[in-house]
Order: structure tokens, then C-alpha cells, then sequence
């Protein structure tokens, strides 16, 4: 089993998909051990995803958490929306890189999701991230437009009304089937990067 460190090195090294050191920052101060259910505890920092409670949804691998969070490429003071925050991992490490001027939303449709993600992140005290239950609306579009948007469950198609509520020259990180997709959004167009080989559980629309 890999101790934190050796994770770290393990996805600079070896999947050499951690690359900024704002990004290796937040991998060492976020702990995927806070976000792990107690039954998979001794696997935390094992790169591959793990179970969350009874619901289908998973604690992402860390290659995949690392790699699409370099393509979103957050910065301080950004607002950013974290769609699918399960187990409030992702909304913690976006909640340390854009730091106390920057404002992080997580959502999830599934209350106990909702309810285990906050608490989760409440372990670090942040006064900059938070997690809400929504139903059936995409995304958030009341808190609208944002920075950047995380996507962390697959879409068949690129939903527009995401794209709806990125700012101008704002960034979305989304898979797409089997793709990560880098949606940067033009005046009247996207710009998208296509990044193959992944597997995600659905996005619920």
C-alpha cells in the first residue's frame, strides 16, 4: 500500500500527471485519507477509485482527480461550481487553489452525498467552499457565471447549459463518454481539447 508521499511521487513520476506545484501543494495538504470511507481507509492513496457509502458513486482515482484539474487550471480568487463533489475531495482541493478570495460550490444530487462531502470538507475549515443538494436543474445557473466548472460524471453530450454559465474566456473540464473534454468558452464559440481514455460513472441529466 502507498503512504501519501509515495502517491504524490507516484503521479508526478510515474503518470506524470501532477505538474504545477500549486497542484502538488494541494495534494499534500488536502488528504484523501479525510475523504475515504472508513472501509477502504488502509487503500486511500491507492490510485484507483473507491466505493462511497452505498450509492454508486465513487472517491475518484487520483491520476484522473490530478489530470483534469490541471486542464482546469484554477486560480486564486476564482469562483468555481464542482458538479458531482461526492465525497467533497475535489471541492477541497479547489477550495485550497483558489484560496480565501475565491469561492468553491460543490453539488450533488444525492443527500447523503451532500451531507458526508461537507462534512468532510469542514475538517479544514474552509470559509470558501461549500456543498448543496440540487435536483434538477444543470448545474447552478442562480450563482452564475463562474470561473471554471468540474465535472466529475460522464455527459453523452457537451450540455450547453453548463456552458451557459461559464464566463466568457471561463474553462470546463468534463468528460464526455470516454473523453475528457477542455471546454474554454469564446464570445460565440468553444475551444475544445479532447483527451481519450477514461471511464466515469453517468451524469445525471
Amino acid at each position: 500500500m502507498l503512504n501519501k508521499e509515495e502517491l504524490i511521487e507516484w503521479l508526478e513520476n510515474e503518470t506524470m500527471v501532477l505538474r504545477t506545484k500549486e497542484l502538488k501543494d494541494a495534494f499534500m495538504k488536502i488528504d484523501r485519507k479525510d475523504f475515504t470511507p472508513i472501509d477502504y481507509i488502509e487503500e486511500a492513496y491507492e490510485d484507483y477509485p473507491l466505493p462511497l457509502q452505498n450509492t454508486g458513486q465513487t472517491i475518484s482515482q487520483p491520476t484522473t482527480v490530478a489530470f483534469m484539474l490541471e486542464l482546469l487550471n484554477p486560480r486564486k480568487g476564482e469562483k468555481i461550481l464542482d458538479i458531482g463533489s461526492g465525497s467533497g475531495w475535489t471541492t477541497a482541493l479547489l477550495a485550497r487553489l483558489v484560496g480565501k478570495e475565491g469561492k468553491v460550490i460543490g453539488i450533488e444530487r444525492i443527500q447523503e452525498l451532500v451531507e458526508l462531502g461537507q462534512m468532510n470538507i469542514e475538517k479544514y475549515d474552509f470559509k470558501n467552499a461549500e456543498i448543496r443538494q440540487t435536483e434538477k436543474e444543470i448545474g447552478l445557473p442562480q450563482e452564475a457565471p463562474f470561473d471554471k466548472i468540474l465535472v466529475s460524471a460522464a455527459a453523452k453530450d457537451l450540455p450547453k447549459e453548463l456552458v451557459k454559465q461559464l464566463k466568457v474566456g471561463g474553462i470546463m473540464v468534463i468528460p464526455i463518454n470516454d473523453e475528457v473534454w477542455q471546454v474554454r468558452k469564446l464570445k460565440n464559440s468553444e475551444d475544445i481539447k479532447k483527451h481519450k481514455g477514461f471511464v466515469f460513472v453517468p451524469l445525471i441529466t
